[in-house]
């Protein structure tokens, strides 16, 4: 027994003191879901360093990691497969290339009152790919999942599709298996990245509520346009969203197409962006994919039937390089300016966002302590993303919103206070605590899925508040990452899980 202990000790040892830090070509979203990897709330982070920075603020994600490739072997030499080098001339010029891959295993306990089921044993496993050529750049993470539910009739944890597979000679306790992954493969060039991608687009200077685009929305394939000069930012993409989440759904033998294009002009301590959004069903435009083409004036040159557009401004300012204020305003329809104060019927379809983050980075020695605290508040109104027929063009992917995770006819405020550690060579230390207070309306436009009627809208009326609080505590070693979050309140749950990368 005390040589199997000593054993587990010496590979936790080895795990956490040697490896690599599995960089990416990108900063992107939050992967609260499945893929997750080492790191505990990264997008957060990331939220926290435009605040404390000086630098130019920008919130379009997932964007270009600029010292990846500058810092490669650094970080990426002690993967399991690694190989950098500069070939041989060619046209008077020589090229550069790095190449690494690391496996990546799971376990993970979850536990789910709304969802009425418990996942245990959880396993997943895959692989991490990552490299560049000279202004080429890509990753790879790709995974398979396998694990036992508790419920007769298991619902999928993250929202995509999985293969429930009945163990022989008993009806219930169902195995589950399915595949995920996410990639990115770009071309630079000096102020503009053509990128392929399946990921989740951010837009916006919120963390939880982005109205618009939000990195809580179900995974997309994509292909972006990035142009930056100087305090100008112009991003265009297009990407094919599935209708229904069920494989079997005769939906998703429909086209639903998303084009949006978001556009930023950050001056200083001030960013000013604006993104627009139009899905089309059955009636493919590529054309919409070009920055220059105004969304909210083309949706008018489609059949309206099948088209659902979008506009939506926000304003972030840093104040001492300590404080975010931020807010957006989403418009998906307006029957008349006045009808915004009046705002009694479903022909005005809108919603709003406030918010404040504050951050600072103490050093003891040589040793970073980030800490901070963002506070949002969302109104969406009833309709909001819904379209004329169910299963056509709503703001969805796979029935569930592109923009605000709570959808139409919500009222959400949350909260977090986190902190994390730099330990030096042994990682990093996370804990944050998140609380969460929901008012969900039930009538009529509440589901993304509720055919749009000109009828009297009721907001949240009689919603009953759902309280949660959330606290989390997370651990990044170089070969090894734990991540724990506990659910209390109104709904309960839990996530545990453990995770390595070679």
């Amino acid at each position: 027994m005390q040589m199997k202990l000593r054993i587990l000790l010496f590979w936790s040892v080895f795990w956490v003191m040697c490896g690599t830090s599995g960089a990416a070509p990108v900063v992107g979203s939050e992967r609260t879901r499945n893929l997750q990897g080492l790191e505990r709330s990264p997008m957060l982070m990331e939220y926290h360093r435009q605040t404390v920075g000086e630098d130019r603020q920008f919130f379009t994600y997932p964007r270009r990691d600029y010292g990846f490739i500058r810092n490669f072997t650094r970080t990426e030499s002690g993967a399991m497969m690694f190989m950098a080098d500069t070939t041989g001339e060619f046209f008077g010029k020589s090229h550069s290339f790095g190449v690494a891959a690391s496996p990546v295993f799971g376990a993970e306990y979850r536990g789910s009152e709304s969802l009425g089921d418990t996942l245990w044993p959880s396993f997943d496993g895959g692989i991490y790919l990552r490299g560049y050529a000279d202004s080429l750049d890509f990753d790879l993470d790709a995974r398979m999942y396998a694990g036992e539910h508790s419920a007769k009739k298991p619902k999928s944890f993250d929202g995509e599709v999985f293969d429930v597979q009945t163990k022989e000679g008993n009806a219930g306790a169902d195995y589950v298996s399915y595949s995920r992954y996410r990639a990115h493969m770009a071309l630079n060039y000096a102020w503009a990245r053509l990128q392929l991608a399946r990921d989740v687009l951010h837009w916006g200077p919120g963390y939880y509520n982005n109205l618009s685009l939000n990195q809580f929305a179900l995974p997309y394939n994509m292909l972006s346009l990035d142009l930056t000069f100087g305090p100008l930012r112009v991003f265009s993409v297009y990407a094919d969203l599935r209708v229904d989440s069920w494989s079997y759904s005769r939906n998703n033998l429909n086209d639903r197409n998303l084009y949006a294009h978001r556009y930023e002009l950050a001056l200083g301590n001030l960013t000013i962006g604006m993104s627009e959004i139009q899905v089309l069903y059955n009636e493919n435009k590529p054309w919409l994919f070009v920055p220059i083409a105004p969304l909210f004036i083309e949706k008018g040159n489609y059949t309206e039937r099948v088209n659902n557009g979008a506009l939506a401004l926000d304003m972030n300012y840093r104040l001492l390089s300590a404080v975010r204020l931020y807010g957006e305003f989403f418009l998906d329809d307006l029957e008349s300016p006045n009808a915004v104060y009046e705002n009694k019927y479903s022909n005005n379809r809108w919603a709003g966002m406030l918010g404040l983050q504050a951050g600072h980075d103490f050093y003891v020695g040589q040793k970073r302590l980030s800490a901070g605290t963002i506070a949002e508040i969302a109104r969406v109104e009833p309709y909001t993303y819904c379209h004329y027929d169910t299963a056509h063009a709503q703001l969805a992917n796979l029935g569930a919103p592109l923009g605000n995770p709570n959808g139409p006819n919500s009222l959400a405020v949350d909260w977090t206070v986190y902190a994390q550690a730099a330990l030096g060579s042994l990682g990093q230390l996370f804990a944050g605590v998140h609380q969460k207070w929901l008012w969900k309306g039930t009538d009529a436009g509440s589901n993304i899925e509720d055919p749009y009627k000109t009828v009297r809208k009721r907001f949240t009326h009689g919603a009953p508040l759902v309280y949660t609080v959330a606290p989390a505590l997370g651990y990044n070693g170089r070969f090894v990452g734990f991540s724990g979050e506990l659910t209390l309140g109104d709904t309960r749950a839990t996530d545990v899980r453990i995770s390595f990368m070679w």
